[in-house]
């Protein structure tokens, strides 16, 4: 079925009034009367031969036909604003504004972001960084990213990347040499934050029981454990994603035993019932992609930047 070029403007009608659910917001939305959006709906009804929505007394309703077009109108005028978008802006800089976790932030987005900076010059990042699900009002920001179970009323979630968690402790911890086996953890000072999932989850799945746990040194945020348990107050639980830099820079070690699937996963989130920000459509492609790759760059440490053959001040 060919859509004539003079039907394209009632799906972008349809487009709006999918989001909203009525005729009268999509219609202050787009400077129309509600008898014209009701009209641009009924004449895309008459071409495809379907209900898209169904009307009754308090308003009307997507219908399962319906969203399936909505969900396929919406990603393909995104995907036209965007490269609309960019061809405006040949020179122009836009602005970007995402809130996201700090532990997320500091470990994992940080460093990756110098790889999205080069590639898209012409965006600017502004980050914010909290616990809380921030309102996405007017002059809000315009994407989130969070751990969360990817169903939050009103927003839609792209899935990201899942998480586990496992046991990790510095190296120079006293009594890390000796640990063997996951019921010997317990003997170690214990380091915890406020994830619903923590210890007792985890050495419930190592099949560890009748344990008795030492009281724990408690910390509000993620990342604060993780540098906790690198300056030895402490044998952590890490996320994957949250520890990964510090075991790759050796901060950390791994401790015996299984890793245990989270209940919560990383999504992109942002408000369903309005377009999304041109510049967010290659963000949250580009986060899918770093998703991917496990490995977290690291900055070049002084050795690199002085040069294989490069001795430092001082050195004999």
């Amino acid at each position: 079925m060919n859509l004539r070029p003079s039907l394209l403007p009632a799906l972008g009608v349809f487009a709006a009034a999918a989001r909203h659910q009525n005729f009268a917001h999509a219609a202050d939305e787009l400077h129309l009367t509600a008898s014209a959006v009701s009209h641009h709906v009924r004449k895309l009804e008459s071409l495809l031969g379907v209900t898209l929505f169904q009307r009754h007394a308090r308003g009307v309703k997507l219908t399962t036909e319906g969203r399936q077009l909505a969900d396929a109108a919406t990603v393909a005028l995104n995907d036209i604003e965007a490269v609309a978008a960019n061809l405006h802006q040949t020179g122009d800089v836009v602005t970007l504004r995402i809130t996201t976790l700090h532990s997320l932030a500091y470990c994992w987005l940080l460093p990756r972001l110098p790889r999205f900076c080069s590639q898209h010059p012409n965006i600017r990042l502004s980050l914010d960084t909290g616990t809380a699900l921030t309102r996405f009002d007017e002059g809000g920001p315009d994407l989130g990213i969070r751990h969360g179970t990817g169903h939050w009323p009103g927003l839609t979630a792209h899935h990201l990347m899942d998480d586990e968690l496992f046991p990790v402790a510095s190296p120079g911890l006293a009594g890390v040499g000796a640990v063997r086996e996951p019921r010997d953890i317990a003997r170690l000072p214990l380091v915890t934050d406020l994830a619903l999932q923590g210890w007792r989850d985890w050495f419930r799945g190592a099949g560890v029981r009748g344990l008795r746990l030492p009281d724990m040194h408690s910390f509000s945020d993620s990342t604060d454990a993780m540098r906790a348990a690198v300056y030895g107050i402490g044998a952590a639980l890490a996320r994957k994603h949250i520890a990964t830099p510090y075991l790759q820079r050796y901060e950390l070690i791994r401790l015996p035993g299984p890793a245990l699937k989270a209940r919560f996963a990383y999504y992109a989130i942002h408000p369903a019932h309005r377009p999304l920000h041109p510049a967010a459509i290659p963000f949250i492609d580009w986060l899918k992609r770093e998703a991917l790759d496990e490995r977290t760059p690291l900055p070049p440490m002084p050795d690199d930047l002085l040069g294989r053959d490069s001795v430092a001040p001082g050195a004999s």
